[in-house]
């Protein structure tokens, strides 16, 4: 019986064609960071759905260290946008001449018009998983953070929507603008919406920032 049952679950196995994995690949060359939105309102139930997709991601030890926070309120929100204005302009205050005036003309952020706005943490105090595969790497439970924000990233831009993740903010100001245990350590701000425009170059190398290597430029065989 116990061999049957083994077939059984690998007859239900899915087999992904030559079209599927061409779409795949689709996929991840038009997952863009989205940083301008239209701000036509999400279907309800969107972000909860995007969520549980997310949950879908590997984490070390199944810890699901992975915490979401719908951030709706507004004097939140605006609190949020603060933070993000004194971190930029100081981060504009660090950049060398040559590239100061280059950096002032980007947009950094789309927290103006983003419909959906997730704050995502890594709960460090988690007892789920039963700390397996962290104890030398506990840094592994913000990678799985990160994996699940990929995730979510993917399954919106399935969707037609664009993400972007905000991350010149201040980590401890998060905690304490969302009011979320001191525990939790602060990964990203999402935007979520619909993009004003679609492209499948990075803006940040279409406005001359910065430019992808070739994958060969970053693998070592030893």
């Amino acid at each position: 019986m116990e061999q049957v049952s083994e077939l059984s679950v690998a007859s239900r196995s899915p087999e992904f064609d030559a079209g599927f994995r061409a779409q795949l690949l689709e996929l991840l060359r038009w997952r863009r960071d989205v940083r301008r939105f239209k701000r036509t309102p999400l279907p309800p139930g969107t972000i909860e759905r995007l969520i549980s997709i997310a949950s879908l991601a590997p984490s070390v030890g199944l810890s699901e260290p992975w915490r979401f926070v719908v951030a709706e309120d507004a004097t939140r929100r605006a609190a949020i946008r603060q933070c993000f204005e004194d971190c930029n302009a100081h981060a504009l205050q660090m950049q060398t001449p040559d590239r100061a005036a280059l950096y002032a003309r980007l947009k950094l952020a789309g927290l103006d018009d983003a419909p959906g706005q997730i704050a995502v943490f890594a709960d460090h105090a988690t007892v789920q998983g039963n700390g397996l595969g962290r104890l030398t790497m506990p840094q592994t439970l913000d990678y799985s953070v990160a994996i699940a924000i990929h995730t979510l990233w993917l399954a919106a831009r399935a969707d037609g929507l664009g993400m972007g993740w905000v991350s010149i903010l201040d980590p401890a100001r998060m905690t304490a603008i969302l009011d979320v245990p001191q525990d939790w350590r602060f990964i990203g701000h999402l935007c979520v919406g619909y993009p004003v425009e679609a492209d499948d170059t990075p803006a940040l190398e279409r406005a001359g920032w910065e430019h992808r290597q070739p994958p060969a430029n970053v693998v070592l065989y030893r």
